[in-house]
C-alpha cells in the first residue's frame, strides 16, 4: 500500500458566498493529490503521456463531512491500496487544520493507449516503481 500526503490552502476563488470550498473543487484537490503522489515516485502525467499512455477518470466518488473553509490549510491523504492493472483506484481523505476528517473520496482511472484509444496495462517502469509498496 502506498500513502502520500499533500497540503493545500483553500483560496478565495475556490469558495462560495459562505466561505465554503465549492463542491466541484474537491475533484481538483484529488487531482493535485494524485499528481503529487506520482511525483513522489519520480513519475509525472507528462512522462506517462510521453510513453504513450493517458489516464482518464472512469469514476469519481465524493462524500462531504464538514466544509473546507477559505484560507484553511487542508491535508490531503491519498492512498493506493492495490497494485494497478488496467485500472488504478485512489482513495482520498481530507483533513482540516485541527485534524478533523472533512471529506472522503475515491477515483478510478483507466490506462489508455494514446494511439489506439483502447485500455492497456500501465507502463512497466511505473509498475516497477510501485512494486516495493505491494510486497
Amino acid at each position: 500500500m502506498l500513502v502520500h500526503e499533500t497540503k493545500l490552502r483553500v483560496r478565495y476563488g475556490e469558495t462560495d458566498q459562505m466561505g465554503y470550498m465549492y463542491y466541484g473543487n474537491y475533484a481538483e484537490f484529488y487531482e493535485v493529490g494524485r499528481v503529487e503522489m506520482l511525483r513522489s515516485l519520480g513519475m509525472t502525467y507528462r512522462s506517462m503521456e510521453e510513453s504513450g499512455v493517458m489516464m482518464p477518470v472512469l469514476e469519481l466518488k465524493c462524500k462531504y463531512i464538514k466544509p473546507a473553509l477559505y484560507d484553511e490549510e487542508i491535508t490531503l491523504k491519498v492512498t493506493l491500496k492495490d497494485m494497478p492493472a488496467v485500472r488504478i483506484k485512489f482513495d482520498y481523505e481530507l483533513f482540516n487544520e485541527t485534524g478533523d476528517l472533512i471529506n472522503i473520496g475515491e477515483t478510478t482511472l483507466v490506462f489508455v493507449n494514446i494511439e489506439t484509444k483502447r485500455p492497456c496495462l500501465p507502463p512497466a517502469d511505473f509498475l516497477q516503481r510501485l512494486e516495493k509498496f505491494f510486497v
